[in-house]
């Protein structure tokens, strides 16, 4: 194998597929690379921490760290969050044939990301971090289920709207037409189609007429006429199931089970 030559050609290469399409490459070589059709960016200063492999189910762990630059990643892309949740992919490959025999080192999706001072790092989550997940749900008065899953099975046409800002203040938005009552859209999704935040998603606190407050103000100020689709949402109660959607058969929780508040009680 090449990496077991007396002179060393070895040289990082890692992708990086954001949730909104975008597929970045990057290497630690001193100039770019080119891997079946992607371009690997050399990133001065860009490179992983010590990359510890088990055997075992432990997850992998690595960091990457670099500098922050206009034309991959930016500090407001960062905090606008178009980095979360990306999949990662790391191999190490020989720098005078990039193509042949590469690699492969971990993968996983990104997890904190923290940025300063013109540089930013990163943790990787591997594979293995999903069985730190429950493996069964807990029970609880409110509903488990996401309104219109396969376990909700609320019809959602007519409950998503696509339309325009007016006016943006902070974490507040009017749009043109909510087409809904007020609270409809409380605990929605709002998903920008085009802007600044394009391919994003923002999460909908509450609603009242056509002002929209979400949880967390954009990362960019929106500009108006920016277009967006809304999404209805629930707020995932047993008198809310029933009242607005008809649809207790469905409900995922346990509302008259008796809570921990029944063992602190006494007689009289």
């Amino acid at each position: 194998m090449w990496y077991q030559s007396a002179l060393t050609t070895l040289a990082f290469v890692w992708r990086i597929a954001r949730r909104d399409g975008v597929t970045l490459g990057f290497t630690s070589h001193d100039r770019d690379l080119v891997i079946e059709g992607l371009t690997y960016r050399a990133a001065p200063g860009m490179v992983p921490s010590a990359i510890e492999r088990h055997e075992s189910l432990d997850p992998d762990n690595v960091e990457l760290a670099g500098a922050l630059t206009s034309h991959a990643i930016s500090e407001a892309d960062l905090a606008s969050g178009r980095w979360d949740g990306a999949s990662l992919r790391l191999s190490a490959v020989n720098w005078e044939s990039p193509e042949i025999d590469p690699v492969f080192l971990v993968r996983g999706e990104l997890g904190t990301v923290e940025s300063g001072d013109g540089r930013f790092s990163a943790e990787l989550r591997g594979p293995a971090t999903l069985l730190e997940a429950p493996a069964v749900e807990a029970t609880s008065p409110e509903c488990r289920a996401s309104l219109g899953d396969k376990r909700c099975r609320i019809d959602m046409a007519g409950r998503r709207r696509l339309t325009i800002i007016t006016a943006a203040s902070g974490a507040q938005l009017t749009v043109a037409d909510s087409g809904a009552s007020d609270g409809a859209y409380d605990f929605g999704q709002l998903r920008w189609v085009d802007g600044a935040h394009s391919g994003l998603t923002a999460r909908i606190v509450s609603s009242l007429g056509n002002v929209l407050t979400l949880r967390e103000p954009p990362g960019f100020s929106p500009a108006v006429g920016t277009r967006l689709e809304i999404t209805q949402g629930c707020d995932r109660r047993f008198t809310t199931c029933i009242n607005r959607f008809a649809n207790v058969a469905n409900f995922r929780g346990e509302p008259h089970l008796p809570g921990n508040d029944v063992l602190v009680r006494y007689g009289g």
